[in-house]
């Protein structure tokens, strides 16, 4: 079967440098303003009570401005303050993901699983809040699900599909359960699981109510059943600009799996010309690019 000779191909270990990147993200000025706020008042609530609390929000104020560094920075404070608080290590591993540390997010993901284990799960709290200003996300999901992608972006596609199996099970809703389920469908792919793969893709039903990741859920409803390929292929090709680079991505991969290798790199090269590049599907086009061309 093509597609599968070409998944076994992409499976080999690729490893990529730390790569800290200090490029400007674009944010609408009105966008930018309350981010800016924001920041402000988790430095005023910090120096009211500096706690661990507070210290989180200023890290994760800063990385939604696109100051990862400072954010890295804030959180490896916290680290330093309160070294058994797994939620600083967890902060950590995502920025550290974003500036391409894939082997030091490894290390600090497991660290915040080592730390969390055997302790209450809790709601982690948003802090870009969806429509519904409802949580979708818990400490020990958001822990997994980033040490699943760290994995997967280092190609260590065994112990990704691990950490997005232990995602899942602490997955308290739809929003949460199709966001590992896109990953961990793939990688079930790259691993010739063609079975659990197939199996999880029941578990998918349009009738499921999600909060905010219709994304992922066209992706895995294309996985199931390509009828709405076309509507997807135009709306991804009708501009230059990308204005949905998770089901860019998700196109991408779709174009892998049925071994249509060119179309894929096209996808996946169309995306790392967004500047989008602070994004999990941009990381992960990257990486496929890199896998690809080494291929060819």
């Amino acid at each position: 079967m093509k597609h599968l000779f070409v998944f076994l191909l992409i499976s080999f270990a690729y490893s990529q440098k730390c790569e800290i990147k200090n490029l400007f993200i674009k944010l609408p000025n009105k966008t930018k303003n309350v981010f800016e706020k924001n920041l402000k008042i988790a430095y005023e609530n910090f120096n009211q009570n500096p706690n661990s609390d507070n210290l989180i929000w200023i890290g994760r104020r800063h990385a939604y401005l696109g100051n990862f560094e400072s954010a890295i920075k804030y959180f490896s404070q916290g680290i330093s303050a309160y070294p058994l608080d797994a939620r600083f290590y967890r902060h950590r591993g995502h920025r550290l993901i974003t500036n391409r540390c894939f082997e030091s997010a490894i290390n600090d993901l497991k660290k915040a699983a080592s730390l969390s284990n055997n302790k209450p799960n809790e709601i982690e709290p948003d802090g870009l809040p969806n429509a519904l200003n409802i949580p979708t996300s818990t400490l020990k999901g958001n822990i997994y699900y980033h040490l699943g992608l760290a994995y997967y972006f280092e190609s260590q596609l065994k112990e990704a599909m691990l950490a997005f199996e232990k995602c899942i099970e602490f997955s308290e809703n739809n929003d949460s359960f199709v966001a590992a389920a896109n990953w961990l469908y793939i990688i079930y792919y790259q691993l010739n699981m063609i079975n659990k793969a197939n199996k999880l893709l029941t578990k998918i039903d349009n009738q499921m109510n999600l909060i905010e990741n219709h994304s992922y859920i066209s992706i895995l409803n294309l996985y199931k059943n390509s009828t709405s390929l076309l509507d997807i292929e135009k709306k991804i090709f009708k501009e230059e600009s990308l204005n949905n680079i998770t089901v860019a991505f998700g196109l991408g991969n779709f174009y892998l799996l049925k071994g249509e290798t060119e179309k894929a790199y096209k996808i996946y090269n169309l995306i790392t010309n967004s500047d989008q590049w602070s994004s999990f599907a941009y990381i992960g086009a990257e990486v496929m690019l890199k896998k690809l061309t080494n291929i060819n």
